[in-house]
């Protein structure tokens, strides 16, 4: 489309106030190419910078590694605080997944597992195969919610409804 509007409307605009230029020497038709050429470049900076900005994050299985922890943003409180403190996972560069039920800094129980993502989409996602008998937060796969900057995982617990995880390492809150 970009290529079309160049060959039709750009280049015959800009041959025809050239020659225009030339014939009639006057600079109100350099003016003019400059200043059109100068906002289509700016709307093409805008362009791309919005893009930037707004376009969701292309996941790939190597984004998914890493430690994630409850996010106590989307509901605060006091089932937020005690779910940070009880569970948080692990996925390792070997396609492991540890599942740690926690009482704040302590590890009480792991739960082991495999993980591998799905290229059915622009973005990989998340399949996690867990040794059975698993813990009830890990019965299905995660749903990953993107933005341009990060994502998040949230996971459909029978007892919680929905829990949501994002990367990072966790840290003493001082609640229990």
């Amino acid at each position: 489309m970009a290529f079309l509007f160049f060959l039709f409307v750009l280049a015959p605009l800009t041959v025809i106030f050239l020659l225009a230029w030339m014939v009639s020497g006057q600079k109100i038709f350099g003016n003019i190419i400059g200043l059109f050429w100068f906002g289509l470049i700016v709307l093409f900076v805008i362009g791309t910078i919005c893009r930037l900005l707004t376009d969701k994050k292309v996941l790939k299985k190597e984004d998914y590694y890493g430690e994630y922890i409850v996010n106590r943003d989307y509901f605060p409180g006091k089932q937020a605080d005690w779910q940070y403190n009880n569970f948080r996972f692990e996925i390792k560069e070997n396609d492991s997944i540890y599942f740690y039920v926690t009482d704040n800094e302590k590890i009480l129980k792991t739960f082991r597992g495999s993980i591998t993502t799905t290229k059915n989409y622009s973005s990989e996602r998340l399949i996690i195969n867990m040794e059975q008998p698993t813990h009830h937060i890990l019965t299905s796969n995660p749903t990953t919610y993107r933005s341009a900057w990060d994502f998040y995982l949230v996971f459909y617990s029978p007892l919680f409804n929905n829990v949501y995880f994002e990367k990072g390492e966790w840290e003493n809150i001082g609640r229990k």
